[in-house]
């Protein structure tokens, strides 16, 4: 693993596939203008519109987003990662994909989202992922990059369930990536709270690609993009405007961090 700039997208997608991926394509060439080499994108970051309208445009949005993301990756010769977007299911419903692409364009590893989002809130949105997304089977993967560290995937609702980051951490995760649309209503109270406690836990970088502003209707996202130290430090923000929050990732920081914090060696209960 070297040391080397690392960039979480923000973006405000909406019902437009073709506006969205120009967006992307936009902050993608920010980004590594910028130094970034591993570039991450957002949840929906290819479509956010209604579920009707993401399950009867999903076999498009998910072809034009998987040719996006290799198409993106080899023209600006980066590590890609493709946050979230629906990939049909043989059963209707769709998987909530993250996909990670090299400089050549390959797919190194993919993970299809095992926990749904399915609240109530009080802003007056209610969200019902499970209606049309099919919860993935699998546990989240560890890409072993040699560049990069080893490399834990994971989308947004995720967050909010520490076994599954002890598990990435437990199969060897140095950077832990959490793309997400989180609401503006949950955002301001959890969001940060959130990432730094998955990050302070397993002494891990974070880096967490965001939604911010509306969208339609009255779906809002919090916004605020962050990469996160292993100590728990935010090294970089986004805002509230589409952008990137760019930081370095030092694989001595995790060293450090590790031997002065070793709680990944004390765990009693495994």
């Amino acid at each position: 693993m070297k040391s080397y700039l690392a960039a979480a997208v923000q973006m405000n997608s909406q019902p437009d596939l073709a506006k969205n991926l120009a967006q992307a394509e936009d902050l993608i060439d920010l980004a590594v203008k910028r130094g970034a080499e591993l570039v991450c994108l957002p949840e929906n970051f290819s479509f956010l519109g209604t579920e009707a309208d993401k399950l009867s445009q999903a076999e498009q949005i998910a072809q034009a987003s998987e040719k996006f993301l290799k198409t993106m990756a080899q023209r600006y010769q980066i590590t890609l990662l493709g946050g979230g977007f629906p990939v049909p299911t043989k059963s209707g419903q769709v998987y909530n994909t993250a996909l990670l692409i090299d400089p050549a364009g390959k797919e190194l590893v993919r993970y299809e989202k095992v926990h749904l989002f399915d609240v109530n809130l009080p802003d007056g949105n209610t969200y019902k992922e499970s209606q049309t997304v099919l919860a993935g089977l699998n546990l989240p993967p560890v890409y072993p990059s040699k560049e990069y560290g080893n490399l834990g995937l994971s989308v947004c609702y995720d967050v909010r369930f520490p076994e599954l980051y002890r598990h990435l951490s437990q199969m060897g995760a140095e950077v832990l990536t959490v793309p997400a649309a989180f609401t503006a209503y949950t955002g301001k109270d959890h969001w940060q709270v959130l990432l730094q406690a998955r990050a302070i836990e397993n002494t891990c970088y974070v880096i967490a690609p965001a939604q911010t502003g509306k969208h339609y209707g009255i779906r809002q996202s919090h916004g605020h993009a962050l990469i996160i130290d292993p100590w728990g430090i935010i090294l970089a923000d986004a805002g509230e405007q589409p952008g990137v929050a760019i930081a370095a990732i030092e694989p001595t920081r995790i060293d450090q961090v590790r031997r002065q914090m070793p709680s990944l060696e004390h765990r009693v209960f495994i």
